[in-house]
């Protein structure tokens, strides 16, 4: 397409309630706020996308999203949505995945146009899914019957109580895990490097995989504290809030960095490139929900099918998240399967939403 083609350009503002609050060392979300957009061009091929905005994890706000898509009017020179403000990450990322959609529904008028996600490596048609554990006490009795379901990785989110009762809860939760099971840590960048020193020096001797974001990204010296605490301790450390700015992701592989990378595609902005980039250096990888709905869940793993490295349990053990059943994602199981991604459909939930 040229840059003088037009786009008409709906949105939709969404507010979900939760069907349980999710808390975190961010505070207690009881309901999900984003926007919705979709692209029709002048033959009738429609894209749909999400912006899950997390203020609270550095991203635009929904107000702000809904501003700056209203403000185009109906009809968009397809090159001024190409050339949003890099710090309307969620923006940008809703309107690839909605080209992406759009593009692809071309291959039905005689175009070559790759499926992106349809395919990985060796041809998967599963990936496995870590579930997630609620903070606090509760996390004692979430975990058997997500063992007996078959879960084998397990992510608790921690810094939300106090520091003495989460460590005496640590051991509790690892004798509850099954055999050969995996435990990832979800601070929020809850600690400081005292607190921080803490966990770790605890988690050595126990299954835990990684611990995610100890540090917050706005912390003083934040970056030097996080790479000294991966090379003072044997436990990975895995990056979360410190990649949803543009240029982090690429700032912490130029430095180096060895421990993992979680990605929300929802909130990467040029996902494309930033995945291009940790594939081409072989980074350790994990796709995570940003707690989007099934429209931006569609699209994160369907990218997470499409990874090329080594492959990790997804964090995606998030739904039944809504009280309204239909705008969740693949139901929570031990693994999701590319067919039930692929089955969504994001034009239905369009018309859903009132």
């Amino acid at each position: 397409m040229g840059g003088e083609v037009k786009l008409r350009l709906e949105i939709k503002r969404y507010r979900l309630p939760l069907r349980v609050a999710v808390r975190t060392a961010h505070g207690v979300m009881t309901e999900r706020e984003g926007v919705w957009l979709r692209i029709e061009d002048e033959a009738g091929r429609v894209g749909i996308g999400e912006a899950a905005t997390l203020p609270w994890f550095g991203t635009e706000t929904a107000e702000e999203a809904e501003a700056v898509l209203r403000g185009m009017g109906e009809w968009v020179e397809e090159e001024v949505l190409r050339e949003l403000p890099v710090r309307l990450g969620c923006v940008r990322n809703a309107v690839e995945e909605a080209r992406a959609m759009m593009e692809e529904a071309g291959a039905g008028d005689g175009k070559d146009v790759e499926r992106e996600g349809s395919e990985t490596k060796d041809g998967a048609a599963y990936l496995s899914v870590a579930a997630l554990l609620p903070a606090g006490p509760a996390v004692l009795e979430a975990i058997g019957p997500k063992a007996e379901a078959g879960f084998r990785v397990f992510k608790w989110k921690v810094g939300v109580g106090d520091l003495t009762d989460e460590l005496a809860l640590l051991d509790d939760v690892c004798a509850k895990l099954p055999e050969g099971a995996k435990l990832r840590l979800d601070a929020n960048g809850a600690w400081d490097r005292r607190r921080a020193e803490k966990w770790l020096e605890r988690c050595a001797e126990r299954p835990v995989e990684f611990v995610e974001q100890p540090i917050a990204r706005e912390a003083r010296g934040a970056e030097d504290v996080l790479r000294g605490l991966a090379e003072d301790y044997p436990v990975e450390i895995a990056l979360d809030e410190s990649l949803v700015g543009d240029g982090d992701v690429e700032r912490w592989v130029g430095a180096g960095w060895r421990g993992v990378f979680v990605v929300k595609s929802g909130l990467a902005g040029d996902v494309r490139g930033v995945l291009e980039r940790l594939e081409k250096v072989g980074a350790k990888v994990v796709f995570s929900s940003a707690l989007e709905t099934a429209v931006g869940a569609r699209a994160a793993l369907r990218r997470a099918f499409a990874w090329k490295g080594e492959r990790r349990a997804v964090g995606f053990g998030v739904w039944p998240l809504f009280a309204d059943g239909r705008f969740d994602g693949p139901a929570a199981a031990p693994f999701v399967r590319r067919e039930d991604v692929e089955r969504i459909d994001v034009e239905a939930l369009w018309n859903a939403l009132n």
